[in-house]
């Protein structure tokens, strides 16, 4: 045991080997911290997920501390410094598998509530946690079950503040206050197979459809905006063929993903795109999968809180960012809520030896207890 609250709650957590969807306790683990301090809580289990909603409160404005468990495989054990789930500090930092991504954050919140019903017992509003143990996996039955769940009774998510990893080079220092849509198609172009040496008996759909992917590569979706950059049209997988050298394929299979912004609508996106490949001419058909649409907090009692706490801490107003992936927050913003993202700095998540500063996790406490202080005292 330290003299830090906070460490000693991490290191308990990250020596859990919760990797996606396992728990491992975690939750166990916070669900009896939060009871300690009169939180009725929920456990939600749907499939192979670990989920809880505990709330303290009945009155609004209902504030949410959104978060997850699991954490991605270690990668090679041999490039660790010390083994991912043996927490270790070297030089005031913190290494194991999610010490920043996010079982950090999860500390921090469940130490800075302790602290703020120590001092406001009769807080206004309500305070609650949504936690998961499917962030890092297929995002099925983690966070979007829940928040069916709680819309279903009309409970719904006023303020939320996501623990993600959103700082760059000091915590703090960078607050998402929104993020991009993403929509990704598996589109199947269809030719005829045939012999190289007779093209006329066969119909090569990677010659016919390079004109049209190079469009859409170079078509504009829009410009984005003060908070959004333009949408990004990318290509990561291609394939067609047998293997063999004088083989025309029968089918070429391509897989785009789009990173939207708010200036364009999913089915915008698929209309322009269908009306390209027509224009084309081409025998096709696309599997579309919506992981997410695009959210964004540009005003509001939290946004504000959120600032006001890290100037506090930091002597330095945050940047707003909507980069990076997607993150839970996207089911939440759908109740209406307010959504903000608030972590540790960023840079070794998903990688080996990934870590997270001691003091930074302090000062993310800190944070967090003066963004109650703001909304509740």
């Amino acid at each position: 045991m330290s003299d830090s609250p906070v460490l000693d709650l991490a290191i308990d957590l990250l020596q859990r080997q919760s990797v996606t969807p396992i728990d491992a306790g975690c939750q166990e683990l916070m669900i009896q911290r939060l009871k300690a301090l009169g939180f009725t809580i929920e456990e939600m289990v749907f499939e192979d997920t670990t989920n809880f909603w505990a709330r303290r409160g009945t009155q609004a404005p209902l504030f949410a501390f959104a978060g997850h468990t699991d954490v991605v495989p270690a990668g090679d054990i041999k490039q660790w410094k010390t083994p991912p789930f043996e927490p270790t500090i070297i030089d005031d930092y913190l290494y194991a598998r999610g010490a920043a991504d996010m079982k950090g954050s999860l500390a921090c919140m469940i130490v800075a509530v302790e602290r703020f019903i120590a001092e406001h017992p009769n807080h206004k509003g309500s305070i609650a946690f949504l936690i998961t143990s499917d962030e890092e996996g297929p995002f099925i039955n983690g966070t979007t079950r829940v928040v069916d769940a709680l819309t279903e009774r009309n409970e719904l998510i006023d303020m939320c503040i996501v623990g993600e990893p959103s700082s760059t080079y000091a915590v703090g220092d960078v607050v998402k206050n929104g993020r991009r849509g993403s929509i990704t198609g598996d589109l199947i172009i269809q030719g005829i197979q045939g012999h190289v040496a007779y093209p006329q008996l066969a119909n090569n759909p990677i010659h016919q459809s390079l004109r049209a992917i190079a469009e859409l590569t170079e078509t504009t979706w829009d410009n984005g905006n003060e908070f959004f950059p333009p949408t990004s049209f990318q290509i990561p997988n291609l394939s067609a063929g047998t293997g063999a050298t004088n083989v025309i394929p029968g089918e070429f299979h391509v897989q785009f993903n789009l990173r939207f912004s708010t200036e364009v609508t999913p089915d915008e996106i698929k209309k322009r795109i269908y009306s390209i490949l027509d224009a084309h001419h081409l025998k096709y058909k696309v599997d579309w999968t919506l992981s997410g649409l695009p959210f964004l907090t540009d005003t509001g009692d939290l946004l504000t809180a959120v600032v006001n706490a890290v100037d506090s801490v930091n002597k330095h107003r945050p940047e707003l960012l909507t980069t990076g992936g997607t993150s839970d927050g996207r089911f939440i913003a759908q109740m209406g809520a307010q959504v903000i993202e608030l972590g540790p700095v960023n840079a070794t998540i998903h990688k080996v030896n990934e870590c997270v500063k001691v003091q930074d996790l302090e000062r993310l406490t800190d944070m967090y207890q003066k963004v109650l202080d703001n909304l509740f005292a």
